[in-house]
């Protein structure tokens, strides 16, 4: 029995891009095409098979505990970018402020698939959405570089957009103009999904 349904959703990359340096910065540097391994986009520094865990996963492991990488890549919407920047007071927003690795668009609601599904690339190159990424300041700094006075409204603008955090399945290459199928669980909502956990 298939684990995964194949849908008629599908996303068309329109920017791809590579922290090189995260040290020096969280900006993106744009890139026509790039190979994803099993560590993430080949010279990316979110890369690697495992990192040290970050705020976000405080309640389950403490900072800096060596854990496996599912935050390989950034995945973005272009219509819910837009969204952003509209809200943020108009323009482009470049997604290299966000440390983008991928802008895709088509899909509805990008930043809400279910969690494990998986985006294809003609190539066979194959991530699996871990989670929603959360609104957090270190692209706002970048953006008010950009846009002096704007930063301050990327958190408000950005909440529910912020599109997925996912890591490589499956090697090959990706490339702007690649149509990526998602494909999605086959399975129920979650039942329990109305109880409310503490925090």
């Amino acid at each position: 029995m298939q684990a995964l349904r194949p849908t008629d959703h599908a996303g068309r990359v329109v920017w791809l891009g590579r922290v090189s340096d995260r040290a020096a910065g969280l900006e993106a540097e744009a890139l026509a095409e790039a190979d994803l391994t099993f560590g993430g986009i080949a010279g990316e520094a979110h890369g690697g098979r495992t990192r040290p865990s970050c705020s976000r996963v405080l309640e389950q492991h403490p900072r800096g505990t060596e854990i496996a990488n599912v935050r390989q890549l950034s995945v973005l919407s272009a219509e819910e970018l837009a969204a952003i920047a509209r809200d943020m007071g108009g323009g482009a927003l470049d997604p290299g402020w966000l440390g983008a690795s991928l802008v895709i668009e088509g899909i509805p609601d990008f930043s809400h698939v279910p969690p494990s599904s998986r985006l294809q690339a003609p190539s066979g190159a194959t991530l699996v959405i871990d989670m929603e990424n959360r609104a957090c300041q270190l692209p706002a700094r970048v953006i008010e570089a950009h846009w002096p006075g704007r930063g301050k409204g990327f958190m408000g603008a950005a909440g529910g957009r912020r599109g997925v955090t996912a890591w490589v399945e499956r090697e090959g290459r990706i490339a702007r103009g690649d149509v990526l199928r998602l494909h999605v669980p086959d399975q129920p909502p979650w039942a329990g999904g109305q109880a409310r956990g503490r925090g």
